[in-house]
């Protein structure tokens, strides 16, 4: 896939299924909804390692009914993280902090930077979902009548800006982000927990519609994010290569940190992939056999 995280897993995949297991294994670009449609009706590509199955349902049960994919545990089992965030080093000065409805009960911890006196929560860019569900939220949670603005950021870069600023100066700051990412690689953020029980009904009719107007505070679910493998891949390909891709997952502190290091660095997925090879040994060997860790070490 298209994004930084699923690049350097396809990498990592790459490396290890033809260094330890003698595969000849090669990358093809894809996109989750291309990808995950080619495989439930077509068997191809093999492997989609980060595919995030909750955005197409409906394709994913009827390639698994219809026998044509499987899911092959989790790259990622914390799951796709969206929410509201604070700095850690403010969830350890103010630790009753936990809430989105104990966040605004202090205005003051988090100013606008154009008005001091009231609160800001920042939104992501115009035409994310994330952006949508936030705004959802700011009218749910009746975050204007508790003194905050909710600050559109403009661009990713306005809103990854905004973090980086706060945390370089320790300021306050609150609003939406989404894990694993590169930027909370970097900056170690806390979400906020909403106070509610999760209410799938509720997330469908309002949650996530711009023009509803009476949005309930809800809880946002977690992205369920597996590793695809075509049927017909998955019978030629041996049980020892269906236990690594079964096996073979990292949390998203571990990836967000590997992606940290190749932002700064300007690191290809290759790179990434190499680097945390290198770094990790003790948590990819327990993903091989002991055959093929011996090779996939030779090989760096």
């Amino acid at each position: 896939m298209n994004w930084q995280s699923a690049e350097v897993i396809s990498n990592l995949d790459k490396i290890i299924l033809n260094e330890g297991y003698g595969c000849s294994a090669e990358i093809t670009v894809g996109d989750t909804v291309p990808t995950i449609t080619s495989m439930a009706e077509k068997g191809e590509p093999d492997i989609a390692p980060e595919a995030w199955v909750d955005l197409l349902p409906d394709v994913v049960k009827k390639g698994t009914d219809e026998g044509r994919i499987v899911k092959v545990g989790s790259p990622l089992p914390d799951g796709g993280v969206q929410g509201w965030w604070i700095p850690k080093y403010l969830a350890d000065a103010h630790p009753d902090i936990k809430t989105i409805g104990d966040a605004l009960k202090h205005p003051e911890l988090f100013p606008d930077p154009e008005d001091p006196s009231k609160g800001a929560i920042y939104n992501g860019p115009q035409g994310w979902g994330g952006t949508v569900v936030t705004a959802q939220f700011y009218k749910a949670f009746e975050a204007e009548k508790a003194g905050f603005t909710l600050v559109d950021t403009g661009s990713a870069a306005g809103l990854d800006g905004s973090i980086a600023k706060a945390y370089e100066r320790k300021e306050g700051w609150v609003g939406y982000y989404w894990a694993p990412t590169a930027l909370l690689g970097k900056y170690e953020m806390v979400k906020l927990e909403y106070g509610v029980e999760a209410n799938p009904d509720e997330w469908k009719r309002c949650n996530t519609v711009a023009d509803c107007t009476d949005p309930k505070p809800n809880a946002w679910p977690i992205d369920t994010i597996v590793t695809l493998v075509a049927k017909p891949f998955s019978e030629k390909a041996g049980p020892e290569v269906m236990d690594y891709l079964g096996k073979r997952s990292w949390s998203n502190h571990t990836l967000g940190q590997l992606m940290s290091w190749m932002t700064d660095n300007q690191a290809s997925g290759e790179d990434g992939a190499k680097h945390f090879l290198e770094e990790n040994k003790d948590v990819w060997k327990t993903w091989v056999t002991p055959e093929a860790a011996e090779k996939i070490e030779r090989s760096l």
